[in-house]
């Protein structure tokens, strides 16, 4: 898969247009499916919340079609109904909430065994939709009490620390995203919601007109 790990979403013309370039082709020529079930998994999220996920960015964008993939519902219905959909898209749209509560439902899904047969398809992520593509998230990230611990799905090398200075949560401070790559003990990135990562074909770049740092292992 391409990825574009975001923390907010595509918020402004140069994440935009590296989705574009992703694509290969026009958003408006595009198939989206919006994945919401990180926001179950969270206590901050809820009806309300997804519902403006999936009204929200996925319209504003002007997709040429933007369905609704749940994926806790995915193993009641078969893998017949629910891949064929998955293939179909161009983009799968994830949002934010949980990402150990994502990370558990990718894979009791069955859309982790299928996402390596998507070569051309885009993954784009907003923060917790972003941060399940890692290997850990850290411990200050996990919400969901049946998480067994902070590991995700590792299909990048490197972690991610989301929302960086945002003004509803204070606590997203450069000064703790420090302490908190300090713990990860790997490569990491604290990005605010004017920066993307794009990783294609193993190469990673930082798209950004907001404030970003890298953190070496």
């Amino acid at each position: 898969m391409k990825l574009l790990l975001t923390s907010g979403g595509v918020t402004n013309r140069s994440i935009r247009d590296a989705l574009v370039e992703l694509l290969g082709k026009p958003i408006s020529g595009s198939r989206a499916l919006c994945i919401p079930t990180a926001q179950w998994g969270h206590p901050m999220c809820g009806p309300a919340s997804v519902r403006e996920f999936v009204t929200g960015e996925p319209s504003s964008l002007g997709w040429e079609s933007a369905g609704v993939l749940e994926l806790t519902a995915l193993p009641s219905i078969g893998e017949e109904r629910w891949v064929p959909w998955v293939r179909e898209a161009d983009v799968l749209l994830v949002d934010g909430g949980d990402a150990s509560y994502l990370c558990h439902w990718i894979r009791r899904s069955g859309l982790s065994e299928v996402m390596s047969s998507l070569p051309e398809t885009v993954w784009v992520g907003v923060s917790a939709g972003s941060m399940v593509m890692t290997p850990r998230i850290g411990d200050d990230f996990v919400e969901w009490p049946s998480a067994p611990d902070d590991r995700t799905l590792g299909v990048v090398d490197f972690s991610i620390f989301p929302h960086l200075d945002h003004e509803l949560m204070p606590e997203n401070t450069m000064v703790e995203a420090e302490r908190w790559a300090a713990d990860i003990a790997g490569p990491a990135y604290a990005i605010d919601d004017q920066t993307a990562i794009k990783v294609t074909d193993g190469t990673v770049e930082v798209i950004s007109e907001g404030k970003w740092k890298a953190f070496p292992a």
